[in-house]
């Protein structure tokens, strides 16, 4: 006599946890995702004030921003090789708590060089930590729910643009901005917080790699054209919105002249996905 197994009649996924268990998980990624894009694009609008609260020109403030992209094109590919065999769990608390003490020590810092170093530091996860969560939304949504857990993953960055660089902006209009960074720090802590005791402890489950393995795919011709119309076409976006807030300000007509208000609405605008028809 031989034992029937039954078996699911609809995918599960690789850790199969309670799809409650799934779905918060999954949030708390987003949050982090909603966090660094927040952080990414605010910096843009608050250019003269932080210009002006420092003591520097506008073009020199706008290096603020150069340190956090170099941040983000030095960290991605360092973090993706040497923590190829950290567990994902440990790897996501650590890019989130890197990410949240740069983004505080933005708030405290007392002058433009610590300030530059703060905006680096704060840029390191980046790459990575978006990277790593769409492998564990992935791991966990299973193989049949691959796309719409990206999805899900991405759409922090999403809401980031449309909500929290708006909100963020105006918090630093009305109290100056270091508080917008101030921000971005509360919602790193709830991220913490949210994937401390949301993610699955049985991440570590996941398949790991080595940084050889990583690093491979730089051998590939396709890899390098890929990273190559990257580099163009969000070059040439951010060297025009850096500094949009400059560009738009100084108009004096009664008719174009745009107060600071409008930049968070134009910024918002400009930044916002554009869905396929």
């Amino acid at each position: 006599m031989t034992a029937s197994v039954d078996r699911p009649t609809r995918p599960v996924s690789v850790v199969a946890p309670a799809p409650a268990v799934r779905w918060l998980a999954v949030l708390a990624l987003a949050l982090g995702g909603f966090g660094i894009g927040t952080t990414e694009f605010v910096a843009m609008g608050l250019l003269p004030d932080i210009a002006s609260s420092l003591g520097i020109t506008e073009p020199t403030a706008g290096h603020v921003i150069s340190a956090y992209a170099l941040g983000v094109v030095i960290g991605a590919p360092l973090i993706a090789a040497l923590a190829a065999r950290v567990p994902r769990k440990t790897l996501l608390l650590t890019l989130m708590a890197v990410f949240t003490l740069g983004n505080l020590a933005s708030v405290f810092a007392p002058s433009y060089e610590t300030l530059m170093i703060a905006r680096f530091v704060a840029g390191l996860p980046h790459g990575a930590y978006f990277g790593v969560a769409a492998l564990v939304a992935t791991h966990l949504m299973g193989p049949q729910n691959r796309a719409k857990a990206v999805a899900h993953v991405m759409c922090g960055l999403t809401v980031a643009t449309v909500i929290g660089v708006p909100i963020a902006s105006w918090l630093g209009q009305a109290l100056g901005w270091r508080s917008a960074f101030g921000l971005v720090v509360a919602v790193g802590a709830v991220t913490l917080t949210a994937l401390w005791f949301w993610l699955p402890a049985r991440l570590r489950s996941m398949h790991v790699t080595s940084p050889l393995t990583e690093l491979s795919a730089l051998k590939r011709v396709q890899v390098w054209l890929a990273l190559a119309v990257g580099m163009i076409g969000f070059g040439g976006m951010f060297a025009v919105y850096t500094y949009i807030s400059t560009t738009m300000t100084p108009i004096k007509s009664p008719i174009t002249v745009m107060n600071k208000g409008s930049i968070k609405r134009v910024t918002m605008a400009t930044h916002r996905p554009i869905s396929s028809s």
